[in-house]
């Protein structure tokens, strides 16, 4: 599972819609599912009404998998968050390296 969900130009946008504690439904885009210190973590992008990129933060979740059905939790804890959100910064990187490497 520590397979990335990354979509390119030609694949289908994977899209979650999250109720925040606030009852905001907001629909977000999948970035990426990756692993830090032996845990799922996925990253989502809102979107906004027209399905594009909302001028905001992106969501970063615990993620597993239970029944067969994804599940997202909350990262509670400020250093497993601090966790996350340095692997999820290295994956951009990693993204960011690749892509100036596409247009050599």
């Amino acid at each position: 599972m520590s397979e990335l969900i990354n979509p390119s130009a030609e694949d289908e946008l994977i899209t979650v819609t999250l109720t925040l504690d606030n009852d905001e439904v907001v629909e977000c885009a999948v970035l990426t599912t990756y692993t830090a210190r032996g845990r799922e973590y996925i990253a989502l992008l809102p979107l906004d009404e027209n399905g594009g990129p909302m001028d905001s933060d992106v969501y970063l979740y615990r993620y597993e998998e239970k029944n067969g059905e994804p599940a997202l939790d909350n990262i509670d804890d400020d250093e497993e968050y601090e966790i996350a959100a340095d692997a999820f910064d290295e994956w951009l990187d990693t993204q960011e390296l690749e892509e100036l490497d596409g247009d050599q």
